[in-house]
Formats: structure tokens, C-alpha cells, sequence
């Protein structure tokens, strides 16, 4: 689960980061009322959307006075922004993040995220921050260091030293710096986050280490822990699809493929997606059932990716162990009772009760081409939206 700008900081600030002061709201004439407490010489504006790339897209803007605060605050909310993270659709700017300026020396990079390769959590650390971290990667590897830490209740002196050396900097703000890696650490291990990016990090004239902007993943599985946290969620950043998925537990991505899957299993989906790319096109979307999934939530499910406009068939690949394939079939069923199925439909059973689910699809009335086996079922999906 992803969370605004201002909420990641405010999170930070909790655990001992410093961030700059601000105020949030979903109204200009709020927005103008709070700017007001602010203590500064230009006021930075910073729509809050779930993506990045906002600088560069026009979603950040330093004035000078009230006035042109309130201004740009007026073009900005409402405003549909396009940035390589949104996609070409963009996302609308609901709410608004105002904060006092920085006297800026440095920028740095600094991001902390679980690498499941190690079972660590790996430091992300460059003295090349800011907008165009991308092309650091892509230009200047040496520019970046990954340090990786054993999961405890605290970082080690050591390794934070490790994390910040590429900063080259001196001793009080290096001490700062080494305080913010063990707040973020903390931070990440006690709220169950998957990743936290301070991008930039800054040091000030004044000398001080200042997270400057700050985004924060956190695990869902892990949000019945902290119901305070799931409580930043903002549907508004969420694709619809996504969230009445979520209603019936229901794994669930939108891709931009034409091919639609219905599949039992994290693994099982993967394959399948590969496959149908295998064969030339692409998936329309990631959709794990589950193993123990229910007529209703295969319903459910099978409602969801006919929703999606740009489906022109659907594959079916199901095989059964907890998850019983003469349930699936009795839920593709029900749901195509209810909506107009006009696109190709190729389903793949095998395991538990595939017979029984079979008799079920084949006594439907419902136009479908069955497989006999994965390579079958991508050949014959991918040659019927021909």
C-alpha cells in the first residue's frame, strides 16, 4: 500500500527524521489559511499524487508570495498530470502539500527497501539525488551503493557508516546522518513498510540533514498490524478495478495486454503471463483466485476482467488442489448469466474434480474452447482474438 508525500513524512518525523514543515489540504483557501503559520522565505506547493516524477511533470512549483501560492494552487488542484511513473492516462491532483523552502548544499539519494534474494533489507545510497536518480543508474553505476543489513531490532554503528560513506561528510553531519539511517531502520522494521525513498536527501546551508521528500511502500498483508496506517489509504490513487477486487480478497493488477487470465496460484499467473507473451501478446492483467476461492469469488472475479475494455479474450487456467475445479466452473457460470460474454474464452482445468468441472462448462450453453494443457491454452487464446 502506497501513501502520500506528506504522510510518509510525518511517519519519518514520528520515528526522528527531520522533514520540512508543510501542511496538507484538499482546498486552496485551507491551504493559503495553514501556508500562513509557515515560517519561510518561499513557499514550496507540491501536488500529492501516488507517483513520481512530479518535478518534471510540473507538480512542484517554488513561489515567492501568498498570492502566487494561492495562484498555482488553483491551476494544480484538479489538474491531470502525466508523469513515466502514471502512465499516458496521468492522475488528477486531489490534494495539495505546501512546505517552508530549503537553502539547499547537497543532494543525496537514499532508499531502503526488503531484498528478498538475501532475506536482508537493503540501504540504497548515491551523492547524486535528485530528479534524474534514473540516469545516475543508467550513466554512473559506481555512483550507487547497495549496502545490505541482517534483519534485528537495531542497525549497527558499522553499518550506517557504510550506508552514508558515499555522502562524504563531516563529522556533525555525518553523526545527523547516522541518526536518520537507525530512525529510518526502526521505522521500516517496526511498521512492516516494503520501502521507504528519501529522494532528494539534503544537506542545508545550515548544516542540517533534511528528508526533503519522502515515499513509503508498505506490505498489505502485514496492514491488520497496524490499522493506523491502513487508515492513510487514498482510494482516489487507486485503479477501481483494483479496489473491488480487494472487496472479495481477491489478487488482482490491471496490465495494458488484451488477453484477460483467471488463475489459482502466485506462480501458476506468472506462467501464464509469460506464456501468452511467448506467443505475442500480452496479459491484460495479473488475477490469482486464490486456492480455497468460492463460486461467488470466482464470480466476482470473473466479473472484474470483463470490466476491463480492452479484454478481447480470456484464459482460464486452473489447476486444482485445494481450489476444486467444478467450483471455478460453477462460478464462471453464475457470472456469465448475469454478463453478456462477446469475447473468446479458453479454459485450461486439471487436478481435483477437472471432470465434474468440465460436464459444468460444457453443459453451460456458453461458447468456450477448452485446453488440454498451458502451451494449449496460450496457442488457442492467442489465435482466437486473431
Amino acid at each position: 500500500m502506497n501513501i502520500h508525500e506528506h504522510q510518509a513524512k510525518e511517519i519519518l518525523k514520528k520515528y526522528g527524521a527531520i522533514v520540512p514543515a508543510g501542511f496538507f489540504s484538499t482546498n486552496v483557501d485551507d491551504l493559503i489559511e495553514k501556508a500562513k503559520n509557515l515560517k519561510t522565505e518561499k513557499y514550496v506547493l507540491k501536488a500529492q499524487i501516488h507517483a513520481g516524477g512530479r518535478g518534471k511533470a510540473g507538480g512542484v512549483k517554488i513561489l515567492n508570495t501568498l498570492e502566487e501560492l494561492k495562484n498555482s494552487a488553483n491551476e494544480l488542484l484538479g489538474k491531470t498530470l502525466v508523469t513515466h511513473q502514471t502512465g499516458p492516462e496521468g492522475r488528477e491532483v486531489k490534494r495539495l502539500y505546501v512546505e517552508e523552502s530549503s537553502n539547499i548544499e547537497k543532494e543525496f539519494y537514499l532508499s531502503c527497501l526488503v531484498d528478498r534474494a538475501s532475506s536482508k533489507i537493503a540501504f540504497i545510497s548515491s551523492d547524486q539525488g535528485g530528479m534524474d536518480i534514473e540516469e545516475v543508474a543508467s550513466s554512473n553505476p559506481e555512483k550507487i551503493i547497495t549496502t545490505k543489513v541482517d534483519i534485528a531490532e537495531e542497525i549497527s554503528d558499522a553499518d550506517c557508516e557504510s550506508v552514508i560513506k558515499i555522502f562524504d561528510l563531516n563529522s556533525d553531519a555525518k553523526d545527523q546522518a547516522i541518526l536518520l539511517i537507525k530512525s529510518i531502520y526502526k521505522m521500516f522494521i517496526s511498521t512492516d513498510a516494503n520501502m521507504v525513498e528519501v529522494n532528494p536527501l539534503i544537506l542545508t546551508k545550515e548544516r542540517k540533514i533534511v528528508c526533503l521528500d519522502a515515499k513509503v511502500n508498505f506490505d498489505s498483508n502485514a496492514l491488520f498490524r497496524h490499522p493506523e496506517i491502513l487508515e492513510l489509504r487514498d482510494l482516489n490513487e487507486e485503479d477501481p478495478t483494483e479496489i473491488e477486487a480487494s472487496k472479495h480478497d481477491l489478487a488482482y493488477i490491471k496490465l495494458d495486454g488484451s488477453i484477460g487470465c483467471m488463475v489459482n496460484g502466485a506462480g501458476l499467473a506468472m506462467a501464464t503471463m509469460d506464456i501468452i507473451k511467448l506467443y505475442g501478446k500480452e496479459p491484460a492483467n495479473f488475477l490469482d483466485v486464490g486456492g480455497g476461492a468460492s463460486k461467488e469469488k470466482v464470480s466476482a472475479a470473473f466479473k472484474i476482467i470483463l470490466s476491463d475494455k480492452n479484454v478481447k479474450g480470456i484464459l482460464i487456467n486452473i489447476f486444482g488442489g485445494i481450489m476444486r475445479c467444478d467450483v471455478l466452473a460453477q462460478g464462471v457460470v453464475d457470472a456469465a448469466k448475469e454478463i453478456n460474454i462477446s469475447v473468446p474464452l479458453v479454459v485450461r482445468l486439471a487436478g481435483t474434480n477437472f471432470k465434474e468441472g468440465k460436464e459444468i462448462l460444457d453443459n453451460s450453453g456458453l461458447k468456450l474452447i477448452s485446453a488440454e494443457n498451458l502451451d494449449d491454452a496460450a496457442k488457442k487464446i492467442v489465435e482466437a482474438i486473431k
